[in-house]
C-alpha cells in the first residue's frame, strides 16, 4: 500500500486548476493506485489528484462497493437536481447539504489511456461532480450558499487541524513535470 499526506484546506494545490494527463505510463498507475490506497484508508467516497499534491487530472472514486478511477475527465449533466450531504478529506469532519446534478455522464480514459464512459446517480453522480471539481481547483464549499458558507468557514476556523503546517514533499513519487508542489 502506498498511503500519502492528504493536503488540506488552506494548501494552494488544492485552488489550480490540474493539467491534463498525456502520458499513460507506470508514473501514472502508481499515481491512481495512491488515491485509491489513501482513499480507502481515509476511508472516503472519492479522492482528486490535486489533494495529494499532484496536479494532474485523475480521480478515483468508491461509492457502493465499487472502486474506480477516471483520467481528464469530461461531464455530461442532467437538469434534474439533487440536494444531499457533502464532506470532503480535505476538509476534516465538515459535512453541509450541497447542490449538484442527479445524473452525471463522465467519458475520459482508464489508467491505461482506454476511453472510459461512466454513468452515475445519486452519490455515483455527487462524488463524480465533487472530484472533477478538484480538478478544477473548485471545493465543494464553494458551491454551498453564502449561509451555509459562512458557517462552514467558521466551523474551518474553528477545527483543530486548520493551519497545520503543510506537508513537506521532497520528492515526488509521480511525474508531475513541476505541477505537483
Amino acid at each position: 500500500m502506498a498511503i500519502q499526506p492528504i493536503r488540506l484546506f488552506g494548501d494552494p494545490v488544492l485552488r489550480q486548476k490540474a493539467v491534463p494527463v498525456v502520458d499513460f505510463d507506470k508514473e501514472l498507475r502508481r499515481l491512481v493506485q495512491d488515491l485509491t490506497d489513501t482513499m480507502l484508508a481515509a476511508p472516503g467516497a472519492g479522492l482528486a489528484a490535486p489533494q495529494l499534491g499532484v496536479g494532474l487530472r485523475v480521480f478515483t472514486w468508491y461509492v457502493d462497493g465499487e472502486v474506480g478511477h477516471l483520467v481528464n475527465p469530461e461531464l455530461g449533466l442532467s437538469e434534474e437536481i439533487q440536494d444531499g450531504d457533502e464532506g470532503c478529506l480535505s476538509l476534516p469532519e465538515l459535512s453541509y447539504d450541497c447542490r449538484r446534478a442527479k445524473l452525471v455522464v463522465a467519458h475520459g480514459f482508464d489508467q491505461h489511456g482506454e476511453p472510459v464512459v461512466v454513468e452515475g446517480s445519486d452519490l455515483l453522480a455527487r462524488a463524480i461532480q465533487h472530484e472533477t471539481d478538484h480538478l478544477d481547483g473548485v471545493l465543494f464549499i464553494d458551491r454551498l450558499d453564502q449561509a451555509a458558507r459562512k458557517a462552514a468557514m467558521k466551523q474551518i476556523r474553528e477545527s483543530d487541524w486548520f493551519g497545520l503546517e503543510r506537508p513537506t514533499v521532497k520528492v515526488s513519487p509521480h511525474a508531475t513535470r513541476g505541477l505537483g508542489l
